[in-house]
């Protein structure tokens, strides 16, 4: 039985256990609802519970752990000399034998015995089925391949009965289960709390691992390429040196090249989003009637749907060459691709993260607030300024801590728009890079985890994660100073 249908059959059965559950409850009380502990959908939710939780346990961890038993089990019935080859050649024996056997299941047991008697050209049969392979596999692989698909079936049939005897054998106990006295609802909202908790785990585990696995890489970079070296070096040349370069052996690794062109176009784009979205939620907000408001928020949001290697390639082909002309025509050398170019570009990508948000916070504040102020005497524009920004702002900073993660993590559009040159300057019109640029490009081709041409982009990651961590501690002291003072 495929997987798909043996997970759909389970959660059948526990959509009819639900029914059967919350029926029997109904029955239990003939008519009289006071005996019941629990509400009727309670004991059903309790039998669907006994029925999908215990067989998909099974049958989920038994999908994991299939691939890895079968191969171990395929891999110790090769021949000795296979076992004992590198661990490349192992690798490449077991890709093969994988293709065989995908392959084999699509043919007929005819064509397997006539392959298998040499009567026919496996190779051929294969790529005639779509499988690739690059030579003639040798016997002991179709053996293997033939033993991997006879193990793969018996597999599926195992917990295919096991899957669905779990899930019968749950539907009887959950069904057995249903008293009226029992306290149903304890046991579901037991259950449903485990469950929520397990999915904060989940998400504290992932960033856990994701900064652990960036923390060992960062010091097995550091093993090679001094702290110092790369915190305030101004020389970013990861490239093997040549004669007569210096930096040593292994090139220049100066994180302020890249950190200062991260910074500097972050600012470029923050001071174009921030003042048009925030003036543009306010107009929206306090201004604007409801029939320019339906019209203009969705089609400011637009901009947000927009994918960034469009504004990339915007910036490239109209807006640059736009800049450098005009530049040129009153006397100003400026690159097509500069600081100027990416950071305008990005700060109109930027406009309807804070536009939506600031007009919702600032929808948000109480409108007690505002007639408060007005009785007071003060103008529509007062009111804004000194009242309704100010409460609003907590959320504010939220919309502008957003673009400006959305702004420091951003790559496509500087790539094409600002260049990849790691340049230490303060002028607009000239090119530079940023962290994120850096590490697809360190991370870019044909490359082993082992050098420090491709162990410095854990580095930019980690140091690309703290700053963010930084913003956001930062962002949260202003939230709580401001809300505790407006609430």
């Amino acid at each position: 039985m495929p997987n798909g249908l043996l997970i759909l059959c389970i959660a059948v059965l526990g959509v009819l256990g639900w029914i059967a559950g919350s029926a029997r409850a109904r029955q239990s009380i003939r008519g009289k609802e006071a005996r019941l502990h629990s509400r009727p959908h309670y004991h059903g939710a309790s039998v669907l519970l006994w029925i999908v939780l215990p067989s998909l346990a099974v049958v989920l961890t038994w999908l994991v752990a299939e691939p890895i038993v079968i191969s171990n089990s395929v891999y110790r019935s090769l021949p000795e000399q296979v076992q004992a080859e590198s661990p490349a050649v192992r690798t490449l024996t077991m890709g093969t034998i994988d293709a065989v056997a995908r392959g084999l299941r699509s043919l007929t047991p005819q064509e397997i015995a006539d392959a298998k008697a040499g009567s026919a050209d496996l190779v051929q049969l294969l790529q005639g089925k779509g499988i690739a392979i690059a030579a003639a596999p040798r016997p002991f692989m179709v053996n293997a391949a033939l033993l991997q698909n006879a193990m793969a079936d018996a597999s599926r049939q195992l917990v295919a009965a096991v899957g669905l005897g779990l899930a019968a054998l749950g539907f009887m106990v959950g069904l057995a289960r249903v008293t009226p006295k029992r306290r149903a609802r304890n046991g579901v909202e037991r259950v449903m709390l485990i469950g929520l908790g397990a999915a904060s785990t989940v998400a504290i585990l992932t960033t856990a691992g994701i900064v652990l696995s960036m923390l060992f890489e960062t010091l097995h970079f550091f093993s090679h390429v001094s702290p110092m070296d790369f915190f305030f070096g101004t020389v970013w040349d990861p490239r093997f040196s040549a004669a007569g370069r210096s930096g040593g052996g292994e090139g220049q690794f100066g994180l302020l090249p890249l950190l200062w062109g991260t910074c500097y176009i972050s600012i470029v784009a923050l001071s174009v989003a921030v003042p048009v979205g925030l003036f543009s939620a306010v107009y929206m907000s306090e201004y604007a009637s409801t029939k320019v408001r339906t019209v203009v928020k969705p089609l400011l949001e637009i901009l947000a749907g927009i994918p960034t290697i469009v504004y990339g390639f915007f910036a490239l082909v109209t807006f640059g060459p736009f800049i450098r002309d005009l530049g040129a025509s009153v006397g100003l050398g400026i690159s097509a691709t500069s600081v100027l170019t990416a950071g305008f570009i990005m700060g109109v990508m930027l406009i309807p993260f804070v536009s939506s948000l600031s007009d919702d916070i600032i929808n948000a504040v109480p409108q007690s607030l505002r007639d408060g102020s007005y009785g007071l005497g003060a103008t529509k524009s007062e009111t804004i300024k000194r009242v309704v920004l100010p409460a609003a702002l907590p959320g504010i900073v939220g919309a502008v801590l957003l673009a400006a993660s959305r702004a420091i993590g951003e790559t496509m559009i500087v790539v094409l728009a600002a260049g990849i040159a790691a340049n230490l300057t303060l002028n607009l019109f000239e090119p530079v890079t940023t962290i994120t640029v850096k590490i697809v490009s360190q991370l870019t081709g044909d490359l082993e985890f082992n050098s420090p041409q491709t162990l410095v982009a854990f580095a930019l990651g980690l140091t690309l994660f703290v700053v963010t961590l930084a913003l956001n501690i930062y962002a949260l002291y202003i939230v709580r100073k401001y809300r505790e003072q407006y609430e």
